[in-house]
């Protein structure tokens, strides 16, 4: 668990989304908040890219796009702004939000080696 705003966000550490991705299961929600160039350089394939820079564009379509009830797992480089993302998650009624401690970065240092990091 991290404390940010005051308000504690469950997170899930790289090797336990590895396994929940290895089991394909078809209830997870999973969200990138980084930005284009990022995703380019590397990418775990299921995430949906919600850019944070273009919040604006996508946020009031997002609670008819995505279930409130459902889990939903948010991704960044370092987990900085993923933290953002499910704070305001949280915020707008989703009820099982997790950060993914140390982000992409974490992912490809400690499950896929082959994976580039920048």
């Amino acid at each position: 668990m991290s404390i940010f705003n005051s308000v504690t966000i469950a997170e899930i550490s790289v090797e336990s989304l590895a396994c929940q991705l290895d089991q394909s299961s078809p209830d997870l929600q999973l969200l990138d908040v980084r930005e284009p160039q990022e995703v380019a350089l590397a990418h775990i394939p299921g995430f949906i890219h919600l850019p944070l820079s273009q919040f604006a564009e996508w946020a009031p379509h997002l609670k008819a796009q995505l279930d409130l009830n459902q889990e939903t797992i948010v991704l960044c480089h370092h987990g900085l702004r993923s933290a953002q993302m499910c704070h305001w998650l949280t915020s707008q009624g989703f009820t099982s939000v997790k950060n993914v401690a140390g982000g992409i970065d974490a992912y490809a240092l400690r499950v896929d080696p082959s994976m580039p990091r920048y």
